[in-house]
């Protein structure tokens, strides 16, 4: 009787299962879907998620009659889109001074109310189909870690968040003008390094707080002090070591030039990249985050200062300048990872301003479907995470959005208009119905 009493409960708890695991499926029927990693559209795909992850991609799967069906059909369907470069846990408005509103914000903020402004931010990202983000320093003394970990534990919403920590400087990191008694302030936003046998050191601390990754300056202007490139090759070294990947801040030609060649993974922004830098970073598989704005959103910028945008004879030609950049570095090979690096307040949400990004490149002659690979599979790729993230296949994280409109023939509007937003398996937005 016992024997039969217990093969009875281990049937209803073995069928239980499955009932249960059946109801946590969902089938996402594409009628366009965006393989991020051939880079291409193609028609009529069926998602099956199970929980957080994608179980298959295909054609035609059988869907149980219960089913949850999302349809998608109308749409184009493709991965949670990844900005590269964010600082979620600062801001300013057009008309501060960095330096000032930096200290401002290091001695007059409390850091709990920094990382509850950092809260809101984050979570607008999710409003644009923005689903991951690598943040790159300006965070206080690991706020971003903290950020992090209560969005990954559920506390609060928000996107992926791959934190770099402190950035790793030379002295007096990217805040100018402040005298030398004063100093020790800087080191509660960056980690300033004084010696190769320190950068190692420092690499160890971060490893110790749960970094994801390490951001260095390679310059620090206005500041003329920078990195040195033995200083540089012990953090690569050490952060290679132990699985991390080393990106680069870098303005001037040089320093991008000694940060290639110490080893990092990635160069920030690199302005004035001279031809000889692009090829080696080419040869050297070296991605570019090319932190592009808009000419609207430079104008948006200068009219908030009260300035005439139509009186800075510089613009267009600033403008340009970039534009001929990126179309250089895509021509020789470099590999492009989306990033906006928008931390000014331009009257619109921080997710808002960081899809400028996509104006900024389209305009600057990227084709749409580079651009989409650029901010998905090419984003996840160089953080090592190209099989869970930026990519819709089997065993992939369910990171999913969906887009209204034609995205190679009227691409600036499509990928403003996002309908559906998927997060590890859970709906954030759902405009389809």
């Amino acid at each position: 009787m016992i024997q039969i009493k217990s093969y009875c409960i281990f049937f209803f708890l073995f069928f239980t299962s499955i009932i249960k695991a059946q109801e946590n499926e969902k089938f996402i029927l594409a009628g366009t879907f965006y393989d991020s990693e051939q880079n291409i559209l193609v028609k009529d795909r069926i998602i099956r998620i199970k929980g957080n992850k994608i179980i298959e991609v295909k054609k035609d799967i059988s869907i149980p009659k219960d089913a949850k069906i999302i349809d998608l059909t109308d749409y184009t369907v493709l991965p949670g889109l990844i900005d590269s470069h964010t600082h979620v846990l600062f801001d300013q408005e057009p008309h501060d001074d960095f330096a000032k509103h930096s200290i401002s914000t290091l001695v007059l903020e409390n850091q709990a109310l920094r990382t509850l402004r950092g809260v809101k931010r984050a979570q607008s990202y999710l409003d644009v189909g923005i689903t991951s983000i690598k943040d790159l320093g300006n965070s206080g003394e690991f706020l971003d870690i903290a950020l992090r970990d209560a969005i990954n534990e559920g506390s609060i919403e928000g996107p992926r968040i791959f934190a770099a920590g402190q950035i790793m400087s030379g002295p007096g990191g990217q805040i100018y003008g402040v005298q030398k008694k004063y100093q020790e302030v800087i080191s509660d936003e960056y980690r300033i390094i004084k010696n190769p046998e320190d950068a190692i050191n420092a690499v160890r601390e971060h490893i110790n707080q749960g970094v994801d990754l390490i951001k260095i300056c390679a310059d620090n202007l206005p500041n003329n002090t920078k990195l040195t490139v033995p200083e540089m090759e012990a953090i690569v070294k050490t952060a290679h070591k132990n699985g991390l990947t080393v990106t680069a801040h870098a303005i001037k030609n040089e320093s991008a030039w000694d940060a290639i060649k110490a080893g990092v993974d990635g160069i920030e922004h690199g302005f004035f990249l001279a031809d000889s830098t692009l090829n080696l970073m080419a040869e050297k598989n070296v991605f570019l985050v090319p932190t592009e704005n808009s000419l609207d959103y430079m104008e948006t910028y200068y009219q908030l200062q009260g300035k005439n945008p139509d009186q800075l004879s510089w613009l267009d030609r600033y403008m340009t300048d970039m534009e001929r950049r990126l179309m250089k570095a895509i021509e020789k090979g470099v590999t492009i990872v989306a990033g906006s690096d928008n931390y000014t307040n331009i009257q619109v949400t921080r997710g808002a301003s960081s899809q400028d990004m996509f104006k900024a490149y389209y305009q600057s002659g990227m084709k749409p479907l580079n651009i989409l690979q650029s901010a998905t599979y090419l984003a996840a790729k160089n953080i090592s995470k190209e099989n869970e993230l930026g990519i819709l296949q089997p065993k992939s994280f369910a990171d999913i959005i969906a887009l209204k409109g034609n995205i190679e023939n009227d691409f600036l509007n499509a990928i403003k208009n996002v309908v559906f937003v998927m997060k590890d398996g859970n709906i954030y937005i759902d405009k389809s119905i």
